[in-house]
Order: structure tokens, then sequence, then C-alpha cells
């Protein structure tokens, strides 16, 4: 309920021209993830986006979306050995905006989710906030959070480890090769299914 009040009130925020967008929520989830030049949210430019809706127990691969984003500066070694994408690969991306208002549509008002989402959102915000007079309004659902609930559920006190690798072994999905967004909007996804069903009883202690 208050989340519900909180979500309506960041939704008056928004430019009119843009506050339709966000009543587009069929009770889907939308699974992203952002390749960027750093991790500190004011240096970071965007470079990828991907995106893929959950529908029920469904993961909609074939209609995901996906941009590669033109930076204003060119990606340099140590960004090219993380995420491969070479500066001849974004120089023919879209225009921020461009990627972003595609995005938009993607996502409409539907709850986001993520590996540590708040820095995607934060990057995500930093160019949406000059285009919707405000942040995205939109629910987050965190994976690593459902993930330590679910361990504590099995371990009550126990120390978990919150790394993407582990939580791919321990729930024993296919491990995707990382740091591409699609990959890793893809595996968030799977990750997450997987976790719905680990909270549906039995519990089963596979520590």
């Amino acid at each position: 309920m208050r989340e519900s009040l909180f979500a309506a009130l960041r939704k008056r925020r928004i430019r009119p021209a843009y506050r339709a967008l966000f009543d587009q929520d069929d009770g889907q989830i939308v699974s992203i993830d952002c390749e960027t030049t750093s991790l500190d949210v004011k240096q970071a430019e965007l470079l990828a986006i991907a995106a893929v809706k959950i529908d029920g127990r469904r993961i909609a691969a074939s209609t995901a979306f996906q941009a590669i984003v033109r930076p204003g500066s060119a990606p340099d070694s140590d960004n090219v050995r993380i995420h491969g994408l070479r500066p001849a690969d974004v120089r023919g991306g879209a225009a921020p905006e461009e990627a972003l208002r595609a995005l938009l549509d993607f996502i409409g008002g539907r709850t986001l989710l993520g590996y540590y989402l708040e820095y995607d959102v934060a990057v995500l915000n930093k160019y949406l906030k000059p285009l919707l007079g405000a942040a995205l309004p939109n629910r987050k659902r965190e994976l690593s959070s459902r993930y330590y609930n679910w361990r504590q559920r099995l371990y009550p006190g126990a120390y978990i480890d919150l790394r993407w690798e582990t939580m791919i072994r321990r729930l024993a999905i296919p491990a995707l090769p990382r740091h591409d967004a699609m990959n890793d909007a893809i595996t968030a996804a799977m990750m997450h299914l997987a976790l719905e069903e680990r909270f549906r009883p039995p519990l089963s202690r596979d520590k």
C-alpha cells in the first residue's frame, strides 16, 4: 500500500507528456541491465541497455529490448576488457535520448528487476530526469535482496554470499557470459524465476 502511494506521488512529478506511459502496467516484470563506462554514477556514460519482460513464469526473450548507445567519449581499454564494446562498436550506436525514449516505451509502468539495480537506475535517471522532469517512478525489485531472504530462511544468521557467480550456482541456472547487457538481463530473469520457485514450499536445504 505504502509503495503504491509513493509510486503514485512519484508519477505526479513526471511531465504530462510522459505521465500516461507509466500507467501501462500489465503485471509483468522487466529485468534490466546497463553497460557503462564507469562504476561512478557521476562519470558513467551508457554504452548498452537491455531489458526483457517476465510474464508469469515465462521470460519473453523473443521480444526483448536492446540498444547500443553512443557515448560522449569512447570507452577506454579497461572498459573494453570488461564488456567487450569497442569504440567502433558504440560509434554507430543510438543517441542516448533516442535509446531512452525507446526504453521508456518498452518498460512502461512495469516493475523493474535487476542485480544491484540501484546503480543501473541511478545512471538511467541521470539521463532521464531532464527528459521526464523526475526520476523513474517504477517500482523496483532487487534480485540480491530476494536471494538473501531465501538463504536466510534456510540458514538463519549465516553469512550469505551475494556474488553473481555464487547465486547462479546455488540456483542451478545456466551461466551465460557476463558483462553483456542482454545476457545479464536474461540471467537475472532466470534467477528471479528460480527464486520464485524456491519460495514455494517445501524449501530445499541445498547449501
